[in-house]
């Protein structure tokens, strides 16, 4: 829609559910009671009429049923709009409390997400919120190193990211010659075979060094280019709480702020994420990542993952 709802699905959602609830109620108060009123004005005036005409021997033909079907049936605009609300009525409420879908649009989290993978989202693991304006009602968890977060990029908010948590409210973050530290403990890497991630494009690609991240109790894979530079190049300016993090030519530390979290992809060198613009607050997690739903250029990437 020229680019006018990008972001803002969950009130498009909204506007449609309520729309098409304002015709589901006056379909059942006003428009059905009235074609059925019309029916059964029919059919008394028909039967009337067809009875006097029997008794002058005149026969009739036609079939009253027909007719009455006809003056019941619910009008085409009827059935795209009151016909359509408990339809969309349940995807509001498991988009908005549930489970939502998304697209993987780039290789951030290569290898555990693919470029292409449809995955689903636990939109309550963290607390209810209130769909448009994303707003906690109920907790539940809190989010801890090592969960696959989607939220809403700070520097956009209408626009929806993917990175996996590091740091968590209170913790020193260290990433210096990438290597990653928290709280100054440098988390365990366990060399893996080189991994080939293919290029934007689908047809180009390099070969990475793969590792096996221990990040305190979560493993995983990521993925380390050694022919980029340490270097933090291009970091956002005036981000909030940015004289937390201190940049050098060897990377980058930052203190987390209470109710923010520092994010990363997996794919360290191909991942604009907490080095280049800062912290996510708390108010824009949407929610926890956990399955590959689908994949159609792979369906063997279909399952959960860590």
């Amino acid at each position: 829609l020229m680019d006018k709802w990008i972001g803002n699905f969950a009130l498009l959602l909204l506007l449609l559910t309520l729309v098409t609830f304002a015709y589901w109620l006056a379909e059942r108060l006003v428009f059905a009671p009235r074609r059925r009123q019309a029916a059964a004005l029919y059919e008394t005036q028909e039967t009337a009429r067809r009875a006097e005409l029997a008794r002058q021997g005149i026969q009739v033909d036609g079939d009253v049923e027909e007719v009455k079907g006809k003056l019941l049936e619910q009008p085409w605009w009827l059935d795209w709009t009151a016909g359509l609300f408990p339809v969309i009525a349940v995807v509001f409420v498991l988009r908005s409390f549930l489970f939502e879908p998304f697209k993987i649009p780039s290789g951030s989290m290569i290898p555990t997400l693919q470029v292409g993978d449809l995955i689903l989202v636990n939109k309550y693991h963290y607390g209810i919120r209130l769909p448009v304006i994303n707003k906690k009602i109920i907790a539940n968890h809190d989010p801890q190193r090592g969960d696959v977060m989607v939220f809403h990029y700070p520097m956009q908010p209408q626009i929806d990211y993917i990175k996996r948590v590091i740091g968590l409210p209170g913790d020193e973050i260290s990433y210096l010659n990438k290597q990653l530290r928290i709280n100054g403990k440098p988390i365990e890497e366990t060399p893996r075979p080189d991994y080939f991630a293919e290029g934007g494009d689908g047809r180009t690609g390099s070969y990475e060094q793969a590792f096996e991240e221990d990040l305190l109790g979560v493993k995983h894979t990521i993925l380390v280019n050694p022919q980029r530079p340490a270097e933090v190049i291009g970091a956002f300016n005036g981000f909030p709480f940015k004289d937390n993090c201190q940049y050098s030519a060897e990377g980058v530390v930052c203190k987390v702020p209470p109710g923010h979290y520092f994010m990363m992809g997996d794919h360290r060198d191909d991942s604009q994420d907490s080095r280049y613009w800062g912290f996510v607050p708390d108010e824009n997690i949407v929610g926890k990542a956990f399955f590959v739903w689908m994949n159609f250029g792979d369906l063997g990437r279909i399952g959960s993952f860590h």
